[in-house]
């Protein structure tokens, strides 16, 4: 986390990390202390420079709390009433949504929880509310941008397409064996973390270092199971089974919403950054898939990010900043949905016209991003 002049601050997220952090000076000046409770290190605290520092969520006592207040700190309280962390330090994991699976209900699980509240923020709009979620967000995309700073030169790709695609299908098969060759490539392959075309590429990426032979069996175990529809239970439990068998793998990224609640995520992202805005999580997806972007045939959501994905390679001033784009499917992006020759004309005679391609195969697509 960096303030307007650029400077770093000391984000504390665990409790190893605040007492590093004490240890080493009780210095605590400037720092972001995020979601801890403090109760047990009070007469610690005491002693600590804190001027500037911020603690965000954490667990006081009233006494603890004034003192740090009057030395300079900044304390940012719990909000009441909602099942979000405005200030999580970290992305999620399936665990974490699926709190109550696999042996609970989806209905009675955090994520169920916290789609029913978000909805609530559009039907009856408060301050509160509108804060929890905005901060919330906030700390997602904080999160995410940490994760995302310890890959190093990994490059992230973003397979985009629509959650109608079935298990067992020859098209989710052949979603999932690219996911796995993007994995294998070296890429992060992030997706829009739900069900679908975005399920099978996170699944196949997770199971690369798993082999082939244990895809097809995941995807035979899968294919049991082929929709969220009518049962998210049985969809998410099978999910289980497989990830139980198959245990570990590859790191793969999720971006999905509550905005799109309906739809749950799916279990095979390794880290997801769920956002209550659908605006600030398709501008965080498209912006981090620096490797490329390949679009799956799809409906309305999909062609909202290929053109906003477009929009920011049509407006880039520098080469280096454009983001190559795939399209698979040459009678879906000419005929059923006829992006392409618009995508084409737009490209015509700027920098964005030689990253961009149309191709008939995921296969394809694969190969045309590993060889730029």
């Amino acid at each position: 986390m960096r303030d307007s002049s650029g400077w770093a601050a000391r984000e504390i997220e665990t409790l190893s990390q605040f007492d590093a952090a004490v240890g080493s000076g009780f210095d605590l000046a400037r720092a972001v202390v995020q979601s801890l409770d403090l109760r047990g290190r009070e007469e610690v605290l005491a002693l600590c420079r804190v001027d500037a520092a911020m603690f965000m969520g954490c667990e006081l006592g009233a006494v603890a709390a004034d003192d740090l207040r009057s030395r300079g700190a900044l304390l940012f309280p719990r909000i009441p009433d909602s099942p979000l962390d405005p200030y999580r330090a970290s992305l999620y994991r399936a665990i974490n949504l699926y709190d109550t699976m696999p042996g609970g209900t989806y209905a009675e699980s955090f994520d169920a929880i916290a789609y029913a509240w978000t909805r609530t923020c559009g039907e009856v709009s408060t301050l509160g509310k509108t804060l929890v979620a905005a901060l919330h967000d906030h700390a997602i995309s904080d999160a995410l941008n940490e994760y995302i700073e310890g890959l190093g030169p990994q490059q992230v790709v973003g397979i985009m397409g629509g959650h109608a695609m079935a298990r067992g299908s020859a098209e989710y098969e052949r979603t999932a064996a690219l996911g796995m060759s993007l994995a294998e490539a070296g890429f992060l392959v992030a997706s829009g973390g739900g069900p679908g075309a975005m399920e099978a590429a996170n699944l196949g990426a997770r199971l690369a270092p798993h082999g082939s032979d244990a895809l097809a069996e995941a995807l035979e175990m899968l294919a049991r199971v082929p929709s969220f529809r009518p049962s998210i239970d049985d969809w998410v439990r099978v999910a289980f089974d497989v990830k139980s068998k198959f245990a570990g793998g590859a790191d793969t990224l999720g971006v999905p919403t509550w905005f799109y609640g309906h739809e749950p995520p799916n279990a095979f992202a390794t880290r997801i950054a769920k956002y209550c805005s659908n605006a600030v999580r398709e501008a965080t997806l498209l912006d981090l898939c620096r490797g490329g972007l390949i679009f799956l045939p799809g409906a309305a959501g999909t062609v909202q990010e290929l053109f906003q994905a477009v929009t920011g390679n049509y407006y880039a001033v520098d080469p280096g900043s454009i983001t190559p784009l795939v399209l698979v499917g040459v009678e879906q992006w000419n005929e059923t949905l006829p992006a392409w020759p618009l995508l084409r004309s737009l490209a015509s005679g700027r920098p964005m016209e030689k990253s961009i391609a149309l191709v008939e195969t995921v296969e394809e697509a694969g190969a045309w991003l590993a060889a730029r």
